[in-house]
């Protein structure tokens, strides 16, 4: 299965369409990579929340068994309605902002299935300029219980991280957060995310620098700020040892 951008006609033509901006927007070569993945389930939407493209991953994780049974529905026709709706949320802000969701810890599951643990990225894409919908990838973390306290944990930590960006944050406070000590919260994080603690930060900082300097004209020393870096200096050198390029160089390249 190469991929699944199925052609509707008559009255789907406004769909077709839309699909057609979907294929500009993501190379055909990433279509056919995806499909290689077992233990990722990936999917592309459009703007109206409609799966148009899907990897045998994502069908298998289903009650369906067929990709065409999966390709114009959303997700509320999918997945339990409690956790359908949060995708739909997490969706409508891609839409809305352009702005990527990167490792959202949360449960995957479709009616009368076991449900499972999940590390979601959704990333927005761009035709002429407009979001026109977005790519989507699911991480299977494994055989974890849902109801396993280390896992849901996680999620606080995660959500703080989020909300706490701006400021200076200490693997204690995290670890308080996750109701853990802090070397039960490295083997956690660890575990899920494969990096430690603090560059569990760290990365959710360049990530948010990434997006306001792709998606902003805010000076670079006031994203620095928003970031949770001391000086823009700082900032700068940390942003250019990880990603390769400085700041105002990948806000440059960015919007080429």
């Amino acid at each position: 299965m190469a991929r699944h951008l199925d052609k509707p006609t008559g009255p789907e033509q406004s769909m077709a369409e839309l699909t057609e901006e979907l294929r500009e927007a993501l190379p055909d070569a990433m279509l056919t990579l995806v499909n290689e993945l077992t233990s990722t389930m990936f999917c592309i939407k459009d703007a109206r929340g409609r799966y148009v493209a899907v990897n045998p991953t994502f069908v298998l994780r289903t009650n369906v068994s067929s990709p065409r049974q999966v390709i114009g529905r959303t997700a509320r026709e999918l997945f339990v309605l409690e956790l359908a709706e949060r995708y739909e949320t997490q969706d409508a802000q891609v839409l809305a902002t352009g702005k990527a969701l990167r490792n959202e810890l949360e449960m995957i599951r479709p009616p009368g299935a076991q449900a499972r643990w999940y590390l979601t990225s959704k990333v927005p894409l761009f035709s002429a300029g407009a979001v026109v919908g977005l790519v989507s990838l699911s991480q299977d973390l494994g055989g974890d219980a849902v109801d396993d306290p280390a896992m849901v944990s996680l999620t606080r930590v995660v959500d703080y991280i989020q909300e706490h960006l701006d400021s200076q944050i200490r693997v204690a406070e995290l670890a308080a957060e996750a109701g853990c000590s802090v070397d039960t919260l490295e083997r956690r994080v660890r575990r899920v995310f494969h990096r430690s603690p603090g560059q569990l930060v760290l990365t959710a900082r360049i990530d948010r620098a990434m997006t306001l300097l792709s998606s902003t004209d805010d000076p670079i020393a006031d994203i620095a700020s928003a970031c949770g870096f001391y000086d823009q200096s700082a900032f700068s050198r940390t942003f250019a040892r990880l990603t390769g390029r400085t700041p105002a160089h990948f806000r440059r390249e960015s919007r080429r």
